[in-house]
């Protein structure tokens, strides 16, 4: 994950969303409410959503050229028009998913006393706590959040790697290289949807950045007051999201001005494209703001991996992506930059995106 802030950041006091939910209280802190607009935003929500785009990756692995040519085409559209699809049958055992889910609920079932042995520091963005909070004041997501650097080593923070449950470290590795491989190849399937060559991200990315979070957001008794997470994009290149087994809907997307809510398939992993492929592409292919929400009586458990260039890379738009009729809309920048730009401000829909925006 990105470099921090060297300055200190005060964030006040901040209470654990689960032992909020173990006291059984009915008030919600004023911290957590928002304010009014919020509030109506919440409650003009889409119930469900059973548009959202399903590609389903073995047809791309290894099927006929009408099968390829038609998931490509899918997947062209799901890019184009949604920024967020589904994908099935994409090569990971399923018993790795299952058991990393497993690891990252025990993980936030231990006592509290035992998951603040990995601290996330104010104004940092991995250990245990919640992200994204830089001032006394401001508004907090109604979430505990568990993340870790994976990839290069150079960001980890081994301090911050738990000793239990005991297999948690080796089923994050075993994890998070399958989700590597399912990146790599839909970013190699994105280039063929642009007509570039297939290895272009790969080759621009160098050694990718990879992230993993686990996000636990506990029932809570006024679901209409609060955000699960706050409306955001993505600062990655792509981001993928497990659902947990049993856990209630929480996902919702802005699609044309509404937020519709994501019902992931079982077994089928969440993608969106993140603000770095907006930029790469200029803007053809674009983040979209989702944001998750509480349930009354079910808790929610998501996995997220975010993969993204490596710190050291210029990036800007593809010059096969612009001309006359496209022209550029973004400046070239270091993507470690960006990167520090987007963990320092908080979560506030695509605003974060600004920083890549020619005239800004």
């Amino acid at each position: 994950m990105a470099p921090v802030p060297m300055s200190p950041v005060k964030v006040g006091h901040i209470d654990d969303v689960q032992e909020l939910k173990k006291a059984k209280s009915s008030q919600i802190p004023p911290r957590f409410i928002r304010d009014i607009t919020e509030q109506l935003s919440l409650d003009k929500a889409i119930p469900f959503s059973d548009t959202i785009p399903i590609i389903d990756l073995s047809k791309l692995f290894k099927g006929s050229k009408d099968d390829f040519s038609h998931e490509i085409s899918k997947l062209m559209t799901s890019c184009q028009e949604w920024g967020f699809f589904q994908v099935v049958n994409h090569g990971i055992d399923l018993e790795l998913l299952e058991k990393m889910e497993k690891v990252a609920m025990e993980f936030f079932m231990m006592p509290l006393e035992e998951k603040q042995k990995y601290p996330m520091l104010p104004g940092t963005v991995q250990g245990y706590g919640q992200a994204f909070v830089f001032s006394e004041d401001q508004k907090l997501d109604w979430c505990n959040m568990f993340a870790l650097g994976v990839e290069p080593h150079s960001i980890r923070n081994p301090k911050l790697w738990p000793s239990k449950p005991s297999d948690f470290s080796e089923t994050v590795e075993s994890y998070s290289r399958e989700i590597r491989k399912v990146c790599k190849n839909l970013l190699k399937y994105i280039a063929i949807t642009l007509k570039l060559k297939e290895d272009v991200f790969e080759e621009m990315f160098g050694v990718a950045v990879q992230a993993v979070r686990m996000n636990y957001y506990p029932a809570c008794p006024r679901p209409d007051l609060v955000y699960g997470l706050s409306p955001h994009s993505d600062g990655s290149a792509l981001t993928v999201l497990q659902q947990g087994r049993g856990s209630s809907v929480g996902l919702q997307i802005l699609k044309d001005d509404d937020w519709v809510s994501v019902h992931p398939i079982p077994n089928a992993l969440v993608i969106n494209v993140g603000d770095t492929i907006e930029v790469l592409t200029n803007g053809r292919y674009t983040s979209v703001e989702h944001r998750a929400v509480t349930h009354k009586e079910r808790d929610r458990l998501s996995l997220v991996t975010f993969y993204a260039p490596s710190y050291d890379v210029e990036l800007g738009p593809l010059p096969e992506l612009v001309d006359v009729e496209n022209p550029c809309k973004f400046r070239r920048y270091n993507h470690g930059e960006y990167s520090k730009h987007y963990v320092t401000n908080k979560l506030d829909g695509k605003k974060t995106l600004e920083f890549a925006k020619l005239g800004n």
